[in-house]
Order: structure tokens, then sequence, then C-alpha cells
């Protein structure tokens, strides 16, 4: 937000998995890219799509990756779910006992605690949903798909996080929040609206908190490569996660403005392109 005592540096927006680590390990070079960039007078800001981890959570990974950052630093697709959603309520908040079923992990119920929302595990005639939100998760099973498909089909809002198809883990891809998705939609018989990169719920969350964006930085370019279009900045693409490795998503043709092995090396570039000394 503008204003006294508002930090008016360039924005750098920087996805987590994929560029700063690979399921629970951190990338090599990626602490030491992120320092270059604020010593070059940048911001970073962290934009995820993974909603399963609450704000604390996701600080302490980096912390332990060796980034500090607080809370401001982080938007997640867990806080654009709820943002939607609130956005019906002219006041900004839910009624207390508006009930949202999360078929999601403890970021969304944080999210939704946020908003004033009821997170709930099931929907019935008695006790209805007024939502359902599907996001990336481990304890997914039948039983959360039949509830959540249940929701949906009783009318609830269908609300997914994200629809990344797969997710960068340690040992290769795992499942995505898209593929989740994919199952509660079809046992549900309804499309989900969606929250995070690349839809403008995500967008408006970025702009209402930094001022001044002016790369996007990620793995993905179906996700983050459309991300930067919408929020009309260029896109930095890092080879450490799901683009530019057999079976998963090319590098585009023609390439980004910014391609590099990963956020150690790409960070020489941003900071020389975007820096205070380039101005």
């Amino acid at each position: 937000m503008s204003g006294p005592g508002a930090d008016n540096r360039p924005v750098v927006c920087c996805d987590l998995d994929g560029v700063v680590w690979r399921g629970e390990t951190p990338i090599e070079g990626a602490a030491a890219g992120v320092e270059q960039l604020r010593g070059a007078g940048l911001r970073v800001a962290f934009l995820t799509n993974n909603s399963s981890g609450r704000v604390r959570d996701n600080l302490e990974r980096l912390a332990a990756a060796g980034v500090t950052a607080s809370p401001d630093d982080l938007v997640t697709s867990a806080q654009a779910a709820a943002a939607l959603l609130a956005a019906e309520y002219p006041s900004g908040r839910a009624a207390p006992d508006t009930r949202v079923l999360a078929c999601a992990g403890p970021g969304v119920v944080e999210a939704l605690l946020g908003h004033g929302f009821e997170p709930v595990e099931s929907s019935t005639s008695e006790l209805p949903a007024t939502a359902v939100v599907v996001g990336w998760h481990r304890t997914f099973d039948f039983e959360r798909l039949r509830r959540a498909a249940d929701g949906v089909r009783s009318g609830a809002r269908f609300v997914a996080t994200n629809l990344d198809p797969t997710y960068p883990g340690t040992d290769g891809l795992l499942p995505g929040a898209g593929a989740l998705v994919a199952a509660v939609a079809t046992a549900g018989g309804r499309r989900p609206e969606v929250a995070g990169k690349p839809e403008p719920a995500m967008a408006a969350l970025v702009r209402a908190r930094y001022e001044n964006p002016v790369v996007m930085i990620g793995d993905r370019p179906s996700t983050d490569g459309a991300f930067a279009v919408a929020l009309g900045v260029p896109f930095a693409l890092v080879l450490s996660g799901v683009a530019g490795t057999a079976g998963e998503e090319p590098v585009p043709d023609p390439p980004p403005a910014f391609v590099a092995r990963d956020l150690g090396e790409l960070a020489p570039k941003l900071a020389g392109a975007f820096g205070r000394a380039s101005q």
C-alpha cells in the first residue's frame, strides 16, 4: 500500500516450489540468489500456489532454506481462495456461522478463519456448507472426495485454490492440486472457480499488497508465465522445477525474457535489469 512509510522498492515476485525448494530439499543457490536481489535494492515477495501450509509453516521452511521473510512477504493461493469468498460480504468478513467445507490442508483452514468463516469437513442437509474449497494436501482419500463432491452437488460454491496438475517433489513430480480438484469436479458434476496463479483473485492480492511488481520468477510457464502476463511484468523462468525436463512442461518458444538454470544463476540478471543501480 502507498503512503507514509510505504515500501516502494521494486518487487520481485518469486514462486517457492521448484524455485526455492523441491519437496523438502532447498535448491542450491536459492538463498544466495534472494540475498543478491535484496542487495540490489529489490524486495522479494514469495507467491505460492501450494495452499497446504500455514503462513508460519512457509516462513519456517524459508528460514530452514536460509531465507528470512515476514508474513507481509508471502501470498498464498489459500489466502486468495478465502479472499475470493469473502468478497461476497460487503463488510469484508463472513458471518460467523458461514460454513466452508475445506478439502485442503491447514493453510486453507487458517485463511478461512482469518476471514471469519467456519471451516468444516462435511456438508449435510441440516448443516449445509456455503462453499467447498479444494487445495493440495496429502490426506486426500475416497472419504474426503465423497464429502467434497456431495457439497458441490448440493449447490455449494466450488473454489479451487489452483489447478497445477503436478507438484515438484524431491525425487520427481507428485500429483498436484489440479489432480485433486479434477476428482471433485468429476464426482460433483461442476467446474470450480480458481483462486491462485494465474487467476484474478491472486493478482488482486498481489497488487493490493505490493505497489511496484517488476518481474515474476517461476518454474511453470503455464502458471507462473501466465501470471506474469496478468501482472503485466516480464517472466523469469528457472529450470530447477517443472520446466525444461523431458516429460514435463517445455521451455516456451520463443523463450521468456529471462531463463536460467536456477535462482542463483538468475539473480545477477534480475539485479542488473531491475536493481536500484540500473534505474
